[in-house]
This record gives C-alpha cells, structure tokens and sequence, in this order.
C-alpha cells in the first residue's frame, strides 16, 4: 500500500509541474538555469580566443595562465581589471547586445573581443 501511496504522491507532483512526464520537468528546469560561464584564457600575450561569441547574461571568466601580470580593460572602460598574477581570475556579466573590445592595460597590443547577441 505504502507504494501505491508514494507513486500516487509523484504522479500528483509530476502533475502539479505540468507534466506528467518526469524528462519534461528536467527540460523545463533547464531552461531556466542563469547564463554559462565562459572562459578566456590569457597565455603567451594573448586571449584566447581572440573573439568569442556569447549570449546575454553570459559570464565571461578571464584567467591568466601567464607567467607575468594582464589586466582587462573594455575599449569604452565599462569594465576593467585589478593586475591579474598567474591563475588570478576576473568575470564580468554581459547584460547587453554588442560588441566589446578590450585590450590588456599593461600590454596594449594585446586585444580581443566579445560579440554578444
């Protein structure tokens, strides 16, 4: 009886979530989770990749995996970087369609850019 009782209770829920599919809900709720996090990586004086396509509300994560310090700065300074050590890190949140140049503070001709759709 207990079982009965205990796939009674799934059913009901599986119901009350609008389904009675137990993979629909997975999808669902999938559907819903916030944005990935997507990495840069800072290496031998460059980023890369040099240009990466992301959706809005994307996580961008920058990690220097050089021996020396980089910084990340936007080419309209909407975001900018503390002097990143090796394996330091810096994410930023893109909230906005466009496209994002940036450029490393301490190497200038180190450039890249983010196209957010």
């Amino acid at each position: 009886m207990k079982n009965k009782l205990w796939i009674l209770a799934l059913t009901l829920m599986l119901i009350a979530a609008g389904t009675g599919n137990p993979s629909k809900v997975s999808a669902a709720s999938a559907n819903t989770q916030p944005a990935t996090d997507t990495v840069v990586k800072i290496d031998n004086f460059s980023f890369s990749p040099a240009t990466l396509t992301v959706p809005v509300g994307t996580t961008v994560r920058w990690t220097n995996a050089d021996d020396i310090p980089h910084t990340i700065v936007s080419d309209d300074k909407m975001f900018k970087s503390k002097a990143l050590d090796t394996d330091d890190q810096f994410t930023y949140t893109f909230t906005k369609p466009g496209t994002y140049g940036y450029f490393c503070g301490l190497h200038p001709k180190m450039t890249a850019k983010i196209v957010v759709q």
